[in-house]
């Protein structure tokens, strides 16, 4: 059932609505079309990365933010603005992690701002949540020179922050936004196309995690915008199995 609030954030997505014409006036039961039903469940569980020294383990919220904030193990301290640590609800049930930050993101210290942001917004909304009812991080915490894809040693080097954030936030699911941030999360080089579609895991505690494509590459190609919905729904079926799981043998 989708009502009237998320269908205007389907109309953002792009994803075209319709009513039945025997139907009330919106709110009432709105079919989306030609949306299939999300695929089974495949678990997909991801590739170790290679060891590293963890620096981050013990640490809580504060202890974290500023081990990040001092940070300089890879040269992209050297001309970051400052880091961009993460935004949201510390004890959210959905975590959106992406790459990078690009330089809005370096300017205001927050993940997801701008176009990008924006319409991330609206995919987070689409699900029935706020941007506030999240955690939002990347994979990365300092912005590469012009934009380019993440080295892997910076996306080593900042990767026991972020299985940190993780552990810290204990989600239900995490959804992994573009290609390079689930192509780090999942240590692969599959394309996001065969990435899509499945359920993987991540960390030590093979938090479920889905992928769907970056806000940026779907305001480049809003005809993908149908795809990134039904990774939404794919998402929004197994957090709910997952919440009844937990409700009924209480969550670690």
């Amino acid at each position: 059932m989708v009502d009237a609030r998320q269908v205007a954030y389907l109309q953002a997505l792009g994803v075209d609505v319709y009513v039945p014409r025997s139907a009330a006036p919106l709110p009432a039961e709105v079919i989306v079309a030609a949306v299939p039903t999300p695929p089974p469940v495949v678990v997909a569980r991801s590739v170790e990365a290679a060891p590293h020294p963890d620096i981050a383990a013990n640490l809580d919220w504060d202890e974290l933010r500023a081990a990040v904030a001092a940070c300089q193990l890879c040269d992209l301290h050297a001309k970051r603005t400052q880091t961009v640590f993460g935004v949201g609800n510390r004890q959210a049930r959905w975590m959106f992690i992406g790459e990078a930050p690009g330089a809005e993101e370096d300017r205001q210290g927050e993940p997801f701002v701008g176009r990008a942001g924006q319409l991330l917004t609206s995919m987070i909304r689409a699900l029935g949540l706020r941007r506030e009812d999240v955690f939002i991080a990347n994979v990365l915490k300092c912005r590469p020179p012009d934009n380019r894809d993440p080295k892997p040693s910076e996306a080593a080097s900042c990767r026991r922050y972020l299985e940190r954030q993780v552990a810290l936030v204990n989600p239900t699911l995490i959804i992994a936004v573009g290609r390079i941030a689930a192509q780090n999360l999942l240590a692969t080089e599959t394309p996001i196309a065969k990435l899509r579609g499945k359920v993987h895991s991540f960390g030590v505690k093979a938090w479920p995690l889905v992928v769907t494509y970056h806000p940026a590459y779907l305001l480049r190609s809003p005809g993908e915008k149908r795809k990134s919905w039904q990774d939404l729904l794919l998402a929004r079926q197994l957090f709910g199995r997952l919440e009844q799981e937990s409700a009924s043998g209480g969550r670690a």
